[in-house]
């Protein structure tokens, strides 16, 4: 089993590089126009104190932060593929 410091020495540049693209993301959305109550951006934005928690299981509770848990099909789709977060109607 490798040690906490071959484990960072393996992921770290990954990691570091999938942070940066969050912070990216959020800066592209930041610059432009539209509501911020976009259940999307409000599931990342809930999913991200997760994240920076000392708590385990913190990759299951950022997938559940993310995640469609609504039990009723809609009839049709506005798009074809799937948001990656909760329906505008479901709580916060």
């Amino acid at each position: 089993m490798p040690t906490r410091k071959e484990l960072l020495d393996m992921q770290f540049i990954d990691a570091r590089a999938r942070v940066i693209d969050v912070a990216a993301f959020l800066d592209r959305i930041d610059r432009h126009p539209g509501d911020g109550e976009e259940p999307r951006l409000k599931a990342l934005r809930r999913a991200l104190p997760i994240l920076l928690s000392d708590s385990p299981g913190r990759a299951k509770a950022v997938l559940e932060a993310l995640s469609d848990t609504s039990d009723v099909m809609p009839e049709s789709a506005a798009f074809q593929g799937a948001t990656g977060a909760p329906p505008a109607s479901e709580p916060a």
